[in-house]
C-alpha cells in the first residue's frame, strides 16, 4: 500500500468528529480500513458497528470500500460519491453529521456499555455525553492519556 499507512498499534485512528467530504466517520474508518489491509489495526476493527452508520447512510459496500483504501481520502471520497447508493446532498451530509456527533446511548444495553466505558478511562470527567466523547477519551487513554 503506497499511502501512509496507519499503524494502530502505536496510535489511534483519526476522532471520529474528522470529517471528509463533510462525513464523520469516514477518516477514522479509513485508518482502521487500511490499517487491516497491513495487519496494524489492533484492537481495532474494519466496519465495525460505528462504521456501519456511515455505510448504511451512504449506501456504501464495506468490502467494496476496502478494495479503494491503497488511494488517497481525496480519491477514495471521489469513488465513495460516483458509487454511493444512497446519493445525497450537502446540507443532509451536514445534517447527518452532526447528528452523529451528538448522538448518545438511547437504550439500557447501550448505557451500559458506554457508562462501563466512561467508568474505564475517565471516571471523574463530566463533559462525556456522546459516543464521539468516549470514542476519543478511550483513544486518548489507551496510548497514554492521563483522563
Amino acid at each position: 500500500m503506497p499511502l501512509n499507512t496507519p499503524d494502530l498499534t502505536q496510535f489511534p485512528p483519526r476522532s471520529p468528529r474528522v470529517r471528509l467530504g463533510g462525513y464523520v466517520i469516514l477518516p477514522r474508518m479509513l485508518d482502521k480500513g487500511r490499517a487491516t489491509l497491513t495487519g496494524k489495526n489492533g484492537e481495532y476493527h474494519y466496519a465495525c458497528p460505528l462504521d456501519q452508520r456511515f455505510l448504511d447512510f451512504a449506501g456504501i459496500d464495506a468490502e467494496a470500500l476496502k478494495k479503494e483504501l491503497a488511494k488517497s481520502d481525496t480519491e477514495v471520497l471521489a469513488w465513495i460519491t460516483a458509487n454511493a447508493k444512497n446519493k445525497k446532498t450537502m446540507p443532509e451530509i451536514l445534517a447527518w453529521s452532526n447528528w452523529q456527533e451528538n448522538l448518545a446511548p438511547n437504550n439500557p444495553d447501550g448505557r451500559e456499555f458506554f457508562n462501563g466505558i466512561h467508568k474505564a478511562v475517565a471516571p471523574n470527567r463530566t463533559d462525556i455525553t456522546n459516543w464521539f466523547d468516549v470514542l476519543d477519551a478511550d483513544d486518548y487513554v489507551t496510548f497514554g492519556g492521563k483522563a
